[in-house]
């Protein structure tokens, strides 16, 4: 098996398209042409988990964070990233990143996070925009059923939890065929009047190449008009955070001792409780401060998130508890996710799960 892929599989659930501009998704190091001999999942691809990859005999590292964030230049062992990166070009060990491409789809980090609280209704806390296009296309009137087929199979026409969505309207289509066309209608140097549908359908950006090779084959036409539009709609099912609910209301300490159980935590820093049930919940792994406000206006009872600085602390406004587990302690599902993608799509192949914690956080009880 390929290095290459794995990465097909992987970025089938969470194309790198989806990343934030700031991050560095995808593969940082090696060949995607490299045959893989095993996979080992981690959070962050350090020169430790490097090692452990070479031990285990598995010269692929998909890791929740890359390793490299900016351009390196000079790699001489200076700092952990370095070593790393020195340690995996050495021992031929490939790392492949799926970061906030993974965070920003509602099956990823943050659902998993979901998933181990028991959440249910979740929706998208802040869904991101300019990730659909729209394909129009004309057709002849008997040939609208197989076009749909072919752009629906190719992934067009899905709408929250519907598919094959599609809009049609008969028109007809005019032109004259020239001296050196092989017309499927019409006759060379007459003009040609055509029942035709035109078709419409939206599907996610990443996939445009797919849908229109898709439709080219099984259109009948030589020449095959088509226009794609870029939308601004937002994408609901992709974006940051998550807004979900607990099945039944809990009160604030037993919902604060659920967290702790559930994620295996030593101290939870959170704002002051309002003596309140808590119902509605907002969620963000990692670095989540962003989206208080998000959470505010959703209207979340509370609000679990990482790496809230104090003075953001203050814009709970007394509305809702945030409630600060950690960076590490948030993602630390995301292995398992990772491993249960690969080990469904390839149930005979090594997929490892790295023993290393890689948490440079301690706490000092």
């Amino acid at each position: 098996m390929k290095v290459a892929e794995i990465i097909e599989t992987l970025e089938k659930i969470s194309p790198t398209v989806y990343q934030e501009s700031y991050d560095n998704c995808g593969l940082i190091i090696g060949k995607p042409d490299w045959e893989c001999t095993g996979i080992l999942c981690t959070l962050d691809a350090t020169e430790e988990v490097i090692l452990e990859a070479k031990a285990k005999g598995c010269n692929l590292v998909v890791s929740h964070h890359p390793i490299i964030f900016s351009g390196l230049k000079k790699i001489n062992g200076k700092n952990y990233v370095e070593n790393a990166v020195i340690t995996s070009i050495k021992n031929d060990i490939a790392v492949y990143a799926i970061h906030t491409n993974l965070d920003n789809v509602i099956h990823g980090v943050n659902g998993k996070m979901a998933d181990a609280l028991g959440l249910i209704n979740r929706r998208i806390l802040l869904p991101k925009s300019n990730l659909l296009m729209k394909l129009f296309t004309f057709v002849p009137v008997e040939y609208g059923e197989k076009i749909k087929s072919a752009i629906f199979e190719a992934g067009a026409g899905n709408i929250g939890d519907y598919s094959e969505c599609s809009f049609s309207t008969e028109g007809t289509g005019t032109f004259r065929a020239g001296e050196k066309t092989n017309a499927f209608v019409g006759e060379i140097g007459q003009t040609h009047h055509e029942k035709e549908l035109k078709i419409e359908v939206i599907f996610p950006v990443f996939l445009q190449n797919k849908v229109v090779e898709a439709l080219i084959a099984a259109h009948p036409y030589e020449e095959v008009a088509y226009d794609l539009i870029a939308l601004e709609n937002k994408f609901e099912v992709n974006g940051s955070g998550l807004i979900a609910e607990l099945p039944e209301t809990m009160d604030e300490m037993t919902f604060l001792a659920k967290i702790r159980a559930v994620f295996g935590l030593q101290a939870i820093k959170h704002t002051n409780l309002l003596g309140k049930k808590i119902k509605k919940v907002a969620i963000c792994g990692g670095s989540g401060s962003f989206l208080i406000s998000n959470a505010l206006r959703a209207r979340a009872d509370f609000y679990l998130t990482s790496d809230v600085k104090y003075h953001e602390f203050f814009d709970a406004e007394g509305k809702m508890v945030i409630a600060d587990i950690g960076h590490w302690e948030s993602e630390q599902f995301t292995t398992d996710l990772l491993i249960g993608v690969l080990k469904a799509n390839f149930p005979t192949f090594a997929v490892l799960k790295s023993e290393v914690r890689t948490n440079p956080v301690q706490y000092f009880l």
